[in-house]
């Protein structure tokens, strides 16, 4: 495995999309002792079973990449992704599925003033074009099953089909995961 510059890790839910981000930071981490990594988390805990699993994935991480320190993500993705890239910093984000999620929850008012979907979409994927050091995006593909019924499910597959395709244009390498296996959609692996 060798890190891109960029690269945009796409599948199903436990196809083994973040241990191969994971698998990407370690081997960045070894590869010099200047190196850092860091994981922007965009998952939130609307329930206690969302809670656990947040926490078993903290636990589980920690024990397998001790070097990939987290930072939590909520909404302002771009924002994040400005301050902590660097020439010697690997970021992981984690996940883009999670952040649209969050952008997207009637629950979740935004304070007036702040930014539309639209408007953060699109300062990320500047962000991400001028990343000054590695990123490494997990996402889901959800859009390979039945069409949803509901309005609002429907418009956010439409949407993370749309974020999925800008943020692979963006991107130097895209893979496909499937059963803990990558499939290179764009770049080498």
């Amino acid at each position: 495995m060798t890190t891109a510059r960029s690269e945009l890790i796409l599948g199903g839910q436990k196809s083994g999309k973040s241990r191969r981000a994971e698998n990407l930071a370690q081997e960045w981490l070894s590869q010099a002792p200047a190196h850092r990594a860091r994981l922007l988390a965009t998952g939130q805990a609307y329930d206690a079973e969302m809670a656990a699993r947040i926490a078993r994935h903290q636990h589980d991480r920690a024990a397998r990449v001790p070097g990939l320190a987290t930072i939590e993500v909520p909404l302002d993705l771009a924002s994040a992704l400005r301050e902590h890239s660097a020439p010697d910093c690997l970021l992981v984000i984690d996940c883009l599925t999670m952040w649209l999620t969050n952008w997207m929850m009637p629950m979740n008012e935004h304070a007036p003033g702040t930014q539309t979907w639209t408007e953060q979409a699109d300062a990320f994927l500047a962000a991400l074009a001028q990343a000054k050091g590695p990123v490494v995006i997990v996402g889901n593909e959800i859009g390979l099953g039945v069409i949803p019924l509901g309005r609002e499910v429907r418009a956010f597959v439409d949407a993370l089909g749309v974020l999925n395709q800008r943020v692979a244009a963006t991107c130097s390498h895209a893979t496909l995961m499937c059963a803990g296996l990558p499939l290179a959609l764009k770049g080498g692996i």
